[in-house]
């Protein structure tokens, strides 16, 4: 897997280079922020082999891929690597450094709490509510905690989070395509 920065990719765009995009993050995240002409597949949704069928990328082309910040567009590339996939780029930064960067980027009307930021609130609330309730309910309720804080040490090992996982398909993060948000066209080869 390699990586390219955001004004490198722009430059291939501006000299005309075919350079397929593929978004990564939730429903909610894309129609807060996204790249001009980036096809989404959430995370926990992309199929490898549905995708080269569906959306047009092939296995012996170029795809950029965006997150947020990079750390799901790289779990995305090596996914579609083992799916035969020989040149997947991850966007450093993602959709936040390509912004950073000045590049253009389609807003929508709303603001989300993006998956990381959910993350730790949801983490903090769970270490918050076993504290408390083996404070007043039961002592070996403190494991809610310790379960939480071994789960959290395990996802910045790994770079895996099943808690993302699981509120990356929670309703709020599902948001649907609205008349400001079009659904992104699929790429086309020149």
């Amino acid at each position: 897997m390699k990586t390219i920065s955001p004004k490198q990719l722009h430059e291939r765009q501006q000299r005309g280079e075919p350079v397929p995009l593929l978004d990564v993050r939730t429903l909610a995240e894309h129609a807060e922020v996204h790249v001009p002409g980036v096809h989404l597949i959430p995370l926990d949704k992309l199929d490898a082999e549905k995708m080269a069928i569906t959306a047009g990328f092939t296995k012996d082309t170029p795809l950029y891929v965006f997150c947020r910040s990079g750390s799901r567009a790289k779990q995305a590339a090596e996914k579609l690597e083992r799916a035969g996939f020989s040149a997947c780029h991850v966007v450093d930064g993602g959709t936040v450094g390509w912004a950073e960067a000045g590049l253009p980027v389609n807003r929508g009307a709303g603001k989300v709490i993006s998956l990381e930021r959910q993350v730790r609130i949801a983490a903090g609330l769970l270490v918050l509510m076993g504290v408390l309730l083996s404070w007043w309910v039961h002592p070996a309720l403190v494991w809610l905690s310790g379960f939480v804080g071994a789960g959290l040490i395990f996802a910045g090992m790994t770079d895996w989070c099943g808690m993302g996982m699981l509120l990356a398909r929670m309703p709020w993060n599902q948001a649907k395509s609205s008349p400001q948000m079009p659904t992104c066209p699929a790429p086309t080869a020149r």
